[in-house]
């Protein structure tokens, strides 16, 4: 094992958008076992839009990243030293390890791994925290019957493009929006999105709802927020429900978006909007992990993961999110 263990640490509280300089790379000692822990050696990282809030000092469901500390994430990577009872060398495990090549565990927020069902990435994408939140979003909040229409917002991103596929074996009509002609293609010839617009084109929001989705919205998952959730509001049908899962349009901005008021239309099509966090299904995640790895052995669900190679590389491929970069899931390969 190496005597140093390479880390990304949060240097400055991003203003907006965050910058590459509000992260610094750092090498420490390599961690000491002790009794009860074993050492992971971090093979792919995952990057997430849910971390900028994490940067942030201010009031969140979960605390801040201080400065100078490890920056937070998923990881995924072998047990390379064991002093605890119940995990050998050699497992492959999951868990918020973080911005590094090794961490010390004690086993608590780990999963363990089983690769013969699927490559390791997956276990940070279609099979792990990702395809859990559009598996339990979905499917609890949402709630899809036969023959609905369900839209998502970033339906090319890691989440979206797995709803609108399940929406789909749920036989609903998935419809989505993305931000460029090629991801938009992908949605409608490769993940059998029913319709799908690139939201970056559309003039007219409300407009393009009516073209692609004739008859109203029942389930809206919405990655996105801003003035095109204010537009879905407008077009849901009764009884709609509206999956609140990220804000991304907002995770930067530096003062409060102002925009219309909307709530009415929950008063007048008596629909349900609902936020949740995946965290509230940990619980769960072998139901949806066992029902995810069975439709895609079949066949019947597609993923697609953006990798960038270099722990050094992280804080590019995570501001990249912000950009649109990515297909699918994003990871970063440490080892």
């Amino acid at each position: 094992m190496a005597s140093t263990n390479r880390q990304i640490v949060l240097a400055a509280r991003p203003e907006g958008l965050p910058k590459e300089s509000d992260f610094r790379p750092i090498e420490t000692p390599a961690p000491s076992l002790g009794e009860g822990q074993f050492l992971v050696k971090i093979q792919y990282l995952s990057v997430d839009p849910y971390m900028r809030g994490r940067m942030s000092e201010a009031k969140s469901y979960a605390p801040s990243v201080a400065l100078g500390e490890v920056m937070v994430g998923g990881a995924v990577g072998t047990i390379v030293e064991s002093r605890h009872p119940e995990y050998r060398q050699g497992e492959v495990v999951v868990g918020y390890f973080g911005w590094q090549e090794y961490a010390l565990s004690d086993g608590r927020g780990t999963q363990r791994f089983d690769t013969s069902v699927a490559p390791i990435s997956t276990a940070l994408s279609v099979l792990g925290m990702t395809g859990m939140t559009a598996y339990f979003g979905l499917l609890e909040i949402g709630q899809p019957k036969e023959g609905e229409t369900v839209f998502v917002s970033g339906a090319a991103g890691a989440v979206g493009s797995l709803v609108g596929q399940i929406a789909k074996l749920k036989g609903c009509r998935a419809v989505g929006s993305a931000g460029s002609a090629e991801k938009v293609a992908y949605l409608k010839n490769e993940l059998g999105f029913d319709a799908a617009f690139n939201y970056k084109e559309a003039d007219d929001y409300v407009a393009k709802l009516d073209e692609v989705c004739p008859q109203g919205i029942d389930v809206y998952f919405d990655n996105v927020g801003g003035p095109l959730t204010d537009a879905v509001f407008r077009r849901i049908n009764d009884h709609a429900r509206i999956v609140v899962c990220g804000q991304i349009e907002q995770y930067n901005a530096t003062r409060p978006p102002r925009g219309p008021r909307v709530l009415w239309h929950l008063i007048v099509k008596q629909a349900r909007a609902e936020g949740f966090l995946i965290f509230s299904y940990t619980h769960r995640f072998p139901e949806g992990q066992k029902q995810m790895a069975q439709w895609l052995k079949e066949g019947k669900i597609k993923y697609h993961e953006t990798i960038v190679d270099g722990l050094e590389n992280a804080p590019k491929a995570f501001i990249g999110l912000f950009h649109g970069e990515n297909l699918g899931k994003q990871l970063v390969r440490v080892a």
